[in-house]
């Protein structure tokens, strides 16, 4: 199994997303990029640390391919959006693709260099070594399938899912 780091906006948002792939084995929802170790999310919340809500995704490379995962990572956030996503703002919510060794960093600069290509405009990713992972509270996990109508009422609220419905035209 390997492990793919990577900030989309709301954990809530895009961790379930993932999890729907055939190959992906887990995705944790957590904080990642700053330097504080004891982070909750209210302190992220509240951009006091410098880490983003990120997911951590567990899966299978013969399953699914770490190309295909940032390709649908680009299908899922707004690269034009330098300020968070949707309607969640501020660092915490930017994104970013934190890389682990040399092949990660080539196949993030790869994609979003097709990305800025395609679209004629800089997509507002970061792409940053990885540092640690910090793992979010229990009620965070898995959030869409704990609170099902809250999570729909979260996705229509937010943008995303006129976002999607955009981008599948």
């Amino acid at each position: 199994m390997k492990k793919l780091y990577l900030a989309g906006g709301c954990f809530w948002c895009i961790g379930d997303y993932f999890l729907m792939q055939d190959g992906v084995e887990e995705v944790n929802c957590g904080y990642s990029g700053g330097d504080e170790r004891n982070a909750t999310y209210y302190d992220v919340k509240a951009q006091k640390t410098g880490h983003r809500e990120s997911i951590e995704i567990i899966y299978d490379e013969n399953a699914i391919s770490l190309e295909r995962l940032v390709d649908l990572y680009f299908i899922y956030v707004d690269v034009l959006d330098d300020d968070g996503q949707m309607i969640d703002r501020g660092h915490s919510y930017s994104l970013a693709l934190y890389y682990q060794n040399e092949e990660e960093k080539k196949v993030f600069l790869e994609k979003k260099a097709k990305i800025e290509e395609e679209i004629k405009e800089e997509a507002h990713v970061s792409i940053e070594p990885f540092k640690f992972f910090i793992e979010a509270e229990e009620e965070h996990q898995h959030y869409s399938f704990k609170n099902p109508e809250d999570f729909l009422e979260e996705l229509k609220e937010s943008g995303r899912n006129e976002h999607l419905e955009m981008k599948q035209k």
